[in-house]
């Protein structure tokens, strides 16, 4: 009977794989990488890994973050895509970024779809306040036109009015199982909160498609990072690609919630879920401060299974116990650092931040109560100020 489940399963994840390759227009003109040769990188980036960038399915713009006196007058970026597609201007060519973005088409190979991204190259001046505010008002209803689904997604806006994906979540994840589903049907969502907007996280079972692929509950989940649904059916615990650079040293993040666990626990145990009402699920808040390269060099990226473990990093910051509660609740956490901040790489960007809420503490393993429910507001990040 393993064996069976085992065939099924592979058969299952097999047809998947193609269908989303065959059927959707974005799947055979896709940019899956973009990067870009220089001889001395580190007089136009911060890292020596800010020269390539991966780009997940759903992202259009591809920005590369530069120095703010990088010569931009002559560059050639270079693009993978997917194969059979031809892409204009032509991969490689010469363009005056400091004019602004360049907009490059991808055309499928049988010439029936098309798809536009818009490439820069921003300098970055590094200006991040002591002390930042996150309401969570800027969402949008976001229309996957691969798996023709609808869902949530949060956006930043930057003092220079420009928009940036600041946080990621699961939920299009969540649209692999029940794409049909509404969006306030999903994971994350924006709702009516204690000041505006807020999020509402709930861990939902994705139904009997999610048991066949051994995948049977999604917790709700928002985080700084991004989110790579590429590997959703293949790697799960790296679909969570957690932080993004940060140049201030974090003290403290603060904020409102509010949190009710589901009624049963759920856990997937050989090929099957066992319901333990027994058990009590949690909720989870809390927030990661590491360095992004090792000794060699190499990007690090905290994923699902080493958020917390990972031997980067620098500091944590947890809220111990969150109880239940149907009102609006202040937390607190402040960050405990186990090793000092070299302050020439916190000028470069060589440390990343990310601040973790999620619906059910361990979700990442397809365990928890369907139904448990954590509402966050008016989120406050406070930094060391400069002396």
């Amino acid at each position: 009977m393993k064996i069976i489940r085992l065939t099924i399963i592979a058969l299952v994840i097999t047809t998947l794989t193609s269908c989303f390759k065959d059927e959707a227009p974005n799947a055979e003109c896709d940019i899956t990488k973009a990067w870009i040769h220089t001889d001395n990188p580190a007089e136009m980036f911060f890292q020596p890994t800010d020269t390539a960038i991966n780009v997940f399915y759903d992202k259009n713009e591809i920005t590369f973050s530069v120095r703010r006196k990088a010569d931009l007058t002559a560059l050639a970026p270079l693009f993978e895509i997917t194969p059979g597609a031809t892409i204009t201007p032509a991969n490689g060519s010469v363009h005056d970024f400091s004019k602004g973005p360049v907009v490059y088409t991808v055309t499928s190979e049988d010439k029936q779809w098309s798809r536009q991204y818009t490439v820069s190259f921003k300098p970055t001046v590094v200006t991040v306040s002591s002390t930042m505010i996150f309401e969570f008002e800027n969402a949008q209803v976001y229309e996957d036109t691969k798996k023709k689904a609808t869902y949530y997604k949060w956006y930043e806006t930057q003092p220079d009015a420009t928009v940036v994906e600041y946080w990621a979540t699961a939920n299009a994840g969540f649209a692999m199982s029940k794409s049909s589903a509404a969006p306030e049907e999903y994971p994350s969502v924006s709702v009516d909160g204690y000041n505006g907007r807020c999020l509402k996280l709930t861990t939902c079972s994705t139904g009997s498609w999610g048991e066949l692929v051994r995948r049977p509950l999604a917790a709700g989940n928002f985080f700084i990072g991004e989110f790579d649904v590429s590997l959703a059916l293949t790697n799960t615990l790296h679909t969570t690609r957690m932080g993004r650079p940060f140049t201030k040293k974090p003290l403290k993040v603060s904020g409102m919630y509010k949190y009710k666990a589901g009624d049963v626990f759920w856990r997937y145990v050989n090929f099957k879920v066992e319901k333990h009402p027994e058990i009590k699920d949690r909720g989870a808040i809390y927030a990661v401060f590491y360095r992004n390269h090792d000794e060699q060099g190499n990007e690090v990226m905290l994923y699902g299974e080493d958020s917390k473990t990972n031997p980067n990093i620098v500091a944590i910051a947890e809220v111990a116990e969150i109880p239940e509660t149907d009102t609006w609740t202040p937390f607190e956490m402040t960050f405990k650092y186990l090793t000092a901040i070299d302050m020439e790489e916190l000028e470069n960007q060589g440390y990343n931040l990310t601040i973790v809420f999620t619906s059910s503490t361990d979700g990442a393993f397809y365990e928890g109560a369907p139904g448990s429910t954590i509402y966050i507001d008016s989120v406050k990040l406070t930094c060391e100020s400069e002396e």
